[in-house]
């Protein structure tokens, strides 16, 4: 078959010229999808609901990709010199949003967020718009046909499109976080410029200016990455109101570290896990009202809980011999295991002998795990985006009922029951849909108010069944089964709270149990993996509030 000869009045481009086109498509295309998902991340860490925020971002920059798309039709000449400046354009807006985007934010002004974010996203997916036309013509202008040259651009910007898909979650971002993945990302924009500018150098009509232009952007692209960690704590420290003394970015998330006085603070993607002053408040609330209440407690799982607070008080019972700690981030489990300050909080739990730490997702724990155990704790950060969601609804609670002994009970953590109202009977409603005798209760936590937790059952069992033999199935007149009767149960058994404690003592526990109107059980949706009606519940509780 004969070779398709170059169109009329063009001349076969050199093979460096060609080579180096073809180079800038792939990084472009890398570079392109970054920005993309770099922002999406920086508003889901920022706002929470990653679903929403991040249709929002791939919607807005398709759009403004369109739009630059559009208005590359109207640029005829110095193709070259176009292509330059847009890539300087590009690497500097592209590399410096995420800083600006945190430091917007810390402003305290969600219009003023959402408008910058906005701003960004035309701004840098206009120009990116641009790029795809341009190369296309100059591919075109060095020989052959339009069909050739848009096949090579489009596939080589698919293929780069697909390494900056990967490689932030498992290269950039555990290694640079997102703002030093925004710089390098803005750095690799400027580089292809420059190099372009390098090969057409004799075609450019102002190469001095890109040149100073190039260098200068690629100095404080440079010097930013190589400042990425002191710019992390100089933002952060907008962000939280005490001063930053740990702080540490994973593939799963952002974990920082505040004090103040005495008071310790842990925070997850920026939401607050605990404050020294009264977590003991909120541990002991999870703990030990269905601890105390089991029969038998040998085996223990915690689902979450990384930070060694709850476990702290699982292990103050001297007949727990195992527990059992699943927590996706081994990072946090290592932070809390040898920070001092969180060390000194956990009192070392994380180094006892009776403790195994599982890395990886609760789900799948679940899944591939055939144990059984007398006591779950299920102590997971609240459901403020569509991954967490999955983890209150029915399908992971019916799991965890696979894998609860006949006669144990689980706690879980359950937002607050004041703030989120929905939300927390959302969580009520889930575990009863997944077959489970579950009691609501909930305590003051001043740091996050009043907080809310559920203590579930198995159906065939109660705390009250402490004579039946394992596996025995209790009546129904027997079990437990109306919210009254657990309340009954610790006012008259003796043998409850049987470690020591801070906060709680049986009368607080049995009050715990009583609802005041305002946050009374109201009507709603259990949820499901397919239909995450907590995530809907939450982000309406929550938002009246901010």
């Amino acid at each position: 078959m004969l070779a398709e000869p170059p169109a009329p009045g063009r001349t076969q481009g050199n093979s460096l010229a060609a080579a180096t086109l073809m180079f800038s498509v792939f990084v472009l295309g890398a570079c392109g999808l970054l920005y993309e998902l770099i922002v999406g991340a920086v508003s889901t860490y920022l706002l929470g609901s990653s679903v929403t925020q991040f249709s929002l971002t791939v919607g807005l920059f398709m759009s403004s990709m369109g739009l630059g798309s559009y208005l590359s039709k109207w640029i005829r000449g110095q193709l070259i010199d176009r292509f330059i400046l847009i890539e300087l354009l590009v690497g500097l807006a592209g590399g410096a949003s995420p800083l600006l985007l945190m430091l917007v934010y810390s402003l305290n002004s969600l219009w003023l967020y959402r408008l910058a974010m906005l701003a960004a996203i035309t701004i840098i997916g206009t120009a990116i718009g641009l790029e795809i036309p341009l190369l296309t013509r100059i591919v075109n202008e060095l020989g052959g046909s339009l069909r050739v040259a848009l096949a090579r651009v489009l596939a080589l910007d698919y293929v780069g499109a697909l390494i900056g898909a990967v490689g932030l979650p498992l290269v950039l971002i555990p290694w640079l976080g997102l703002l030093g993945s925004g710089f390098v990302a803005g750095f690799l924009n400027v580089f292809v410029g420059l190099v372009n500018l390098g090969v057409y150098r004799g075609q450019v009509a102002a190469p001095r200016f890109l040149a100073a232009g190039g260098l200068v952007a690629l100095g404080l692209l440079g010097v930013a990455a190589g400042s990425v960690q002191p710019l992390e704590y100089f933002v952060e420290s907008r962000l939280y109101a005490d001063r930053i003394v740990l702080m540490r970015t994973t593939p799963y998330q952002k974990i920082v570290v505040t004090q103040w006085g005495n008071d310790i603070r842990l925070f997850l993607d920026g939401a607050i896990q605990f404050s020294s002053v009264d977590e003991h408040r909120y541990h002991e609330s999870l703990v030990h009202p269905g601890l105390s209440a089991v029969p038998e407690r040998a085996s223990v799982l915690i689902l979450g809980g990384g930070d060694g607070m709850a476990l702290r008080e699982v292990l103050k019972y001297p007949d727990v011999q195992h527990v059992e700690l699943v927590d996706i981030d081994p990072e946090m489990v290592e932070v809390s295991r040898t920070f001092p300050a969180l060390t000194a909080l956990n009192r070392g739990s994380l180094d006892d002998a009776r403790l195994s730490v599982r890395p990886m997702d609760a789900f799948a724990f679940l899944r591939e795990t055939s144990d059984r155990f007398q006591f779950i704790i299920v102590d997971l950060p609240d459901p403020h985006d569509e991954k967490l969601s999955t983890l209150y609804s029915r399908e992971f609670y019916s799991l965890v009922a696979r894998h609860l002994d006949v006669r144990g009970a689980v706690a879980v953590q359950s937002t607050s029951p004041f703030f989120a109202r929905e939300a927390f009977w959302c969580i009520h409603k889930t575990l009863e849909s997944a077959g489970l005798v579950v009691y609501a209760y909930h305590t003051n936590v001043p740091s996050f108010g009043d907080w809310g937790f559920n203590l579930a059952f198995a159906r065939v069992s109660s705390p009250g069944a402490r004579d039946a033999d394992q596996g025995e199935a209790v009546s129904d007149t027997g079990r437990v089964g109306a919210h009254p009767e657990l309340p009954e149960y610790w006012r008259s058994t003796e043998a409850l709270l049987p470690v020591e404690t801070r906060y709680l003592d049986r009368g607080l526990v049995t009050a715990s149990f009583s609802f005041g109107k305002d946050v009374a059980e109201v009507e709603v949706s259990f949820s499901t993996v397919f239909r995450p009606a907590i995530a809907e519940y939450y982000v309406k509780g929550w938002r009246q509030w901010n």
